[in-house]
């Protein structure tokens, strides 16, 4: 892959502080112009290991260039439809995630909510690339992986509002969509609790020759969870249908990944088991989905697991309490620059493949699918007092 070190350089970066204001929808915002990426003092800068300065102009450039180039040559190998449908998931989720953000400060969301605006390339561009009978276990930040496996933007927004017209009739909440139609199994709250679990569902896939193919995120935090090398081991060992997807936005809750990791590539560490191992550029929805392509067919045809990891970043906080003062506003919005929706969109419109209007079009649609949500969970009902004790087995 041409990509195996584009965000190498971001890997070091730590900032201080985000003053927790939500960026602008970069679905519609334009870029800033590269030439203005330099320091409040109108001078370039390189980035070097745990220091706050800014990256290098050109370097910028360059990064930028190169991924579009990448994906123009991926985009030549997808059909149109796929293409769209792709492009319209990662601004559904944008939206819906900002939109998520504005009704929690609202009080009508309560508890934990950890938004996905960022990384929506790693969601489309892995499960688009899966059948949609193949199993999908994710972590607490869950919302877009849920909608993009099939549960109804309806179905999370009441989920996330604690009513009964969400997917698990509002008592899971924010960390815990759960589909067994959709084959997606949560939404789970505790760090690296998702993996055995997700391991077993691969064994089981296997056991019954179902098939099927696992897909297992998680986040970098959890790779140093005793579970993580523990399920690694027993899949490689065993030969399970398992992809491990490691969603590394490089910092665990407010703890940059260069003071909590001491070997920092993430993906090197399959190697210990001799598992089959890629870095990804989580900014490129092309890359993401080519990566997966590779292992799903690795796992379908040689029954051998894989470890991914894919480097994004998280635009907001840990989660909505988290006020984000370990980050510059300034480190955040270099990311905007690279950000994988303009990126794609981008590349779609040099590549010919959708126009203006299309554009347009996309942005309507997920705007209405998110105000659709919105008004069925307002409209949903809380949950009956016979549901308190539904569905609990001791």
């Amino acid at each position: 892959m041409k990509d195996s070190g584009i965000l190498f350089i971001f890997a070091y970066l730590q900032g201080l502080r985000e003053d927790h204001i939500l960026p602008k929808a970069a679905t519609s915002r334009k870029p800033e112009k590269r030439a203005n990426l330099t320091s409040a003092k109108g001078t370039k800068k390189t980035a070097k290991p745990d220091s706050n300065t800014f990256l290098d102009v050109e370097e910028a450039i360059r990064e930028y260039e190169d991924r579009k180039a990448a994906q123009l040559k991926a985009i030549k190998l997808v059909d149109k439809e796929t293409l769209r449908e792709m492009l319209y998931q990662m601004v559904l989720g944008r939206h819906f995630e900002e939109k998520c953000a504005e009704v929690y400060r609202m009080g009508k969301i309560g508890g934990f909510c950890h938004l996905y605006i960022g990384q929506e390339a790693i969601a489309i561009g892995s499960m688009l690339a899966i059948d949609k009978d193949d199993m999908v276990i994710t972590s607490y930040r869950d919302h877009v992986q849920a909608m993009v496996k099939g549960i109804s933007p309806e179905g999370v927004m009441a989920e996330l509002y604690g009513r009964e017209g969400g997917c698990v009739r509002g008592k899971g909440g924010s960390m815990h969509m759960f589909s067994k139609e959709h084959q997606f199994f949560g939404g789970h709250g505790i760090v690296g609790g998702q993996i055995g679990v997700g391991t077993g569902m691969a064994y089981a896939a296997k056991y019954k020759n179902t098939g099927q193919v696992v897909l297992c995120f998680f986040g970098e935090a959890a790779v140093n969870q005793g579970i993580f090398h523990e399920s690694l081991n027993m899949a490689e060992l065993w030969g399970l249908p398992c992809i491990y997807i490691c969603e590394n936005n490089k910092y665990g809750m407010g703890t940059s990944q260069t003071r909590a990791m001491s070997a920092r590539s993430i993906a090197k560490k399959a190697e210990a088991y001799e598992m089959a191992n890629e870095f990804v550029d989580g900014m490129d929805v092309m890359a993401v989905r080519g990566a997966t392509s590779r292992a799903v067919e690795r796992a379908r045809k040689e029954g051998k697991p894989t470890l991914l990891e894919v480097r994004a970043y998280r635009y907001m906080g840990h989660s909505m309490s988290d006020p984000g003062n370990y980050r510059t506003r300034e480190e955040i919005q270099k990311y905007q620059e690279r950000d994988p929706i303009i990126l794609f969109k981008d590349s779609l419109k040099e590549a010919k493949v959708l126009t203006d209007s299309d554009f347009e079009e996309i942005e309507r649609l997920a705007t209405e699918a998110t105000e659709k949500a919105l008004k069925f969970a307002d409209e949903s009902p809380l949950p009956s007092e016979d549901e308190l004790l539904a569905h609990i087995l001791a």
